[in-house]
């Protein structure tokens, strides 16, 4: 079962130290942070490179990433066979801590509404409500080795309302007591997996009966809390202070981070380091900061005095620079490739270029997480903390160039409804030989598919479409094909 160890604290709402703990799976200290997944995978980093290229000891993945809207259909990842369905359908490492939720971190707000007996989620081509009973069912069937029970919060809803506070308050404590009654239900041959519970984002007062009933009659049952907002952790009873606590309060950037640990966080899921990632930011951060002063940093990377938390590789001045990304730095794209290499990637959108910044940006928050943990060891963590503020720019930089596909769910639910193109096109009009002209750009796909003569007609001609069609003999090559519409415009 999983094991939680107090390493080092100085009461519930202070910096401590833990180790989580499980038979087979990486030993994780604490704090620190879990890969925070998409359809299963970290985003550009394949199952092969985290392996290899990262030191992270577990993700977190949501169930909402693989139901499907039909309600009479089973979800592929539902029927798969075996033992450790969901770990295997995901390629994850045996050794890697896997963590199972009903929704993403962040969420999507849904237009639907809770309901006392269904969560709304999002799946990848509509919104849907699932019962209690149903991720339950689920959760069994997946065999993660941590479950976060199903929370009620409205997301997006503001202000709500004292009675749909209480309303949150009763869900969340039947829907805890439906998991737990779930996993109690478990023969002996099956794995049984640790329970996470909510902790609502609402003062106690509002949630003291499921807390009461929390620490009473399920305390022996859950084997951590799942925190929804961090400063209101005074608020979390002293009796369930020795159990883990996973973040679910999406920090924005690296003091926000250091604020929740402040606090007594263990576990984070960090949703802006893929938003880093995607916008082409490169993290450029140390804890504490080793450099005296933010102006003993190189120029590009000051802004008012501050140095800046990440370095914008679409800036022009990296298309020449034969340094890496962070001086120093021990990941694979700080080791073996330069600023302008990364540059050119992302200017021609090879998708290898976010890759090799996501590895950076994983290596530079391990490094944090590490410097973190020592920092408290030492006892110099409030000092260092303000080092830290006073040396680095409060917030990540804007995104200036262009990131890759952005994904359904990284818009908000009115974005869903607006119709129009949610990515740009991968060929756009240029300017012709005359200024302001516009000429449009010819692109042949590498299977002989043929230029549009006809405005109103989309030629898709392969190389197999036109074998059988017309009479090859004596044709070597596609190229030599002459066609109709050629010869009229000839």
């Amino acid at each position: 079962m999983l094991d939680f160890t107090l390493c080092k604290s100085a009461g519930s709402l202070a910096p401590r130290l833990g180790r989580l703990s499980l038979a087979g799976r990486k030993t994780i200290n604490t704090p620190d942070f879990l890969g925070n997944t998409s359809r299963g995978a970290v985003p550009h980093i394949s199952q092969d490179n985290y392996r290899s290229r990262t030191t992270l000891g577990g993700v977190y993945v949501a169930l909402e990433d693989f139901v499907e809207k039909h309600p009479q259909k089973i979800p592929p990842i539902l029927q798969f066979p075996g033992a450790s369905p969901l770990r295997r359908f995901i390629a994850l490492p045996n050794d890697a801590l896997l963590v199972l939720g009903a929704r993403r971190s962040p969420p999507t707000q849904t237009p639907m509404s809770n309901t006392n007996s269904s969560l709304a989620i999002q799946t990848s081509v509509g919104f849907k409500q699932i019962t209690s009973e149903y991720y339950g069912s689920a959760t069994r069937k997946l065999e993660p080795d941590i479950v976060v029970a199903l929370a009620d919060i409205p997301f997006g809803q503001t202000p709500v309302g004292s009675k749909r506070k209480d309303k949150m308050s009763d869900r969340t404590e039947n829907w805890v007591r439906d998991i737990i009654a779930k996993r109690d239900s478990l023969d002996k041959s099956e794995q049984k997996w640790a329970i996470f519970a909510p902790f609502l984002p609402i003062d106690r007062d509002l949630q003291s009966w499921y807390l009461e009933h929390l620490v009473d009659e399920m305390k022996d049952k859950i084997q951590g809390i799942a925190v929804c907002d961090a400063f209101l952790m005074d608020d979390l009873p002293e009796d369930l202070a020795h159990l883990p606590r996973l973040s679910f309060h999406a920090p924005k950037s690296p003091q926000e981070i250091l604020r929740q640990v402040s606090l007594g966080m263990d576990l984070f899921t960090i949703p802006f380091v893929n938003e880093a990632t995607d916008a082409g930011i490169a993290l450029d951060f140390e804890f504490p900061p080793l450099s005296s002063s933010p102006t003993d940093a190189p120029p590009e990377t000051q802004t008012s005095g501050r140095k800046s938390l990440g370095i914008d590789m679409w800036t022009s001045s990296h298309s020449t620079s034969l340094t890496p990304l962070s001086t120093g730095c021990p990941c694979y794209a700080c080791t073996n490739h330069y600023r302008a290499y990364i540059q050119h990637l992302l200017n021609a959108k090879e998708m290898l270029g976010w890759v090799l910044i996501q590895l950076h940006n994983h290596s530079v928050l391990s490094s944090f997480f590490a410097s973190i943990r020592a920092s408290i060891e030492r006892g110099t963590f409030e000092s260092d903390i303000a080092a830290f503020e006073a040396f680095y720019e409060p917030k990540l930089p804007e995104k200036t160039g262009q990131g890759p596909r952005v994904r359904g769910y990284q818009y908000g639910a009115e974005e869903h409804g607006k119709g129009g193109r949610k990515n740009e096109k991968g060929f756009r009009r240029g300017l012709g030989a005359a200024e302001g002209e516009e000429e449009k750009v010819k692109v042949y796909a590498a299977h002989g598919q043929q230029p549009n003569k006809n405005p109103g007609v989309q030629d898709v001609i392969d190389d197999e479409a036109i074998t059988g069609l017309v009479d090859v003999e004596g044709v070597e090559k596609v190229e030599d094909l002459k066609f109709e519409d050629d010869e009229r415009k000839a």
